[in-house]
């Protein structure tokens, strides 16, 4: 039995809108590999969800094992080469070890999820010894007395760690806190700060900085224009106002294909309503607005036409590409060269490879 379910209007919109506009070879650059098992406290307990917020990322995937993932790339990605930088989910030594043991058997390329708390030299060592390209963290790893809605990059990524990642050339992947998002000054003098601090880190702003909705962009790159070394991914965004803002601001050789998988295996079709965005999601699949205020129960006629959040974050890059007029070779860098590019020169900075 396959993994899940891939519908004939989820053929119809591979076959008719994306197969052709993507590369023969793709790699996704933001990758939630994990075991459920391997979790302190596993996300499933007797069969009961028990966490305590956004239970529909438990529905959609419980885990996400290299198999697994592999699998769902096979089932949306028919004809197509793709793979992934991956890191784990969430604090968990174990799952640290279960990337660092998959990376060497399939040669996939990985990151570290890293504490806030470790020194400079423990990160490093833990690195070279998995044989990692840099680092991932979030802002649940800050230090517990301060309050979430004021966690810093800063709180979660400190100076040290960063200081020994720029001597490495290492890459660091950066999901940004706060309610602002993007347009956060707070996160915006910091990403400034880290671009010309260290300029040598291969520093990613995931998801351009959770710019979900057009109103999450403000001035940002108005001020990241002091701030022209950092790369971008577009995982989880189906904005295409920000899709666009961030390929106008850094070209076309900064910004890369990410999907925030399993996340993506859902099925939802993404609008924005006053300033913030909303799942549109069949019935019965995954909560309705009372489980998170982002999601929104449709009719089972609608839903016959949602597909998978993946295609629907394609779907929105091909309508910027189209927009911007970008080339065949644009999208191929895009979707592609760059970030293997990226693996290929923190490779060499780090072991000399």
């Amino acid at each position: 039995m396959a993994l899940f379910e891939v519908t004939e209007y989820d053929k119809k919109v591979y076959e008719e809108e994306l197969k052709d506009f993507l590369p023969d070879k793709m790699l996704d650059v933001h990758t939630h590999v994990y075991k459920d098992s391997l979790r302190p406290q596993p996300w499933v307990v007797d069969g009961q969800i028990k966490r305590t917020s956004n239970t529909w990322v438990a529905r959609v995937a419980i885990d996400n094992p290299i198999e697994d993932l592999m699998e769902t790339y096979a089932l949306m990605f028919p004809g197509k080469d793709v793979k992934a930088l991956m890191f784990c989910n969430g604090l968990s030594d174990a799952n640290n070890d279960y990337v660092r043991d998959v990376s060497a058997k399939h040669g996939w390329p990985a990151l570290y999820y890293s504490k806030f708390h470790q020194s400079a030299d423990e990160v490093e060592d833990y690195i070279r010894k998995g044989g990692f390209l840099g680092l991932k963290s979030y802002l649940s790893q800050s230090p517990a007395y301060i309050p979430v809605k004021e966690r810093r990059i800063l709180d979660f990524f400190p100076k040290y760690q960063l200081k020994r990642m720029d001597e490495m050339g290492a890459i660091v992947m950066c999901h940004i806190p706060r309610d602002g998002r993007l347009k956060d000054p707070v996160n915006l003098y910091q990403l400034v700060e880290i671009a010309n601090e260290f300029p040598n880190i291969r520093f990613i702003v995931a998801h351009v900085g959770r710019a979900y909705t057009e109103e999450d962009l403000g001035n940002a790159f108005e001020v990241l224009k002091d701030a022209p070394g950092l790369l971008y991914d577009f995982s989880a965004n189906c904005c295409d106002a920000a899709i666009e803002a961030v390929i106008r601001h850094a070209g076309t050789k900064k910004v890369m294909f990410g999907t925030d998988m399993p996340i993506l295996r859902m099925r939802t079709h993404r609008i924005e309503e006053n300033g913030t965005y909303i799942n549109l999601v069949p019935p019965g699949l995954y909560g309705t607005e009372q489980d998170d205020p982002h999601l929104r129960e449709v009719s089972e006629e609608e839903a016959k036409k949602i597909t998978f959040f993946a295609y629907e974050e394609l779907l929105s890059f091909k309508r910027v590409a189209q927009k911007l007029q970008l080339t065949k070779q644009d999208v191929e860098d895009i979707l592609y060269n760059n970030a293997m590019d990226m693996v290929k020169a923190a490779r060499k900075s780090i072991y000399g490879e």
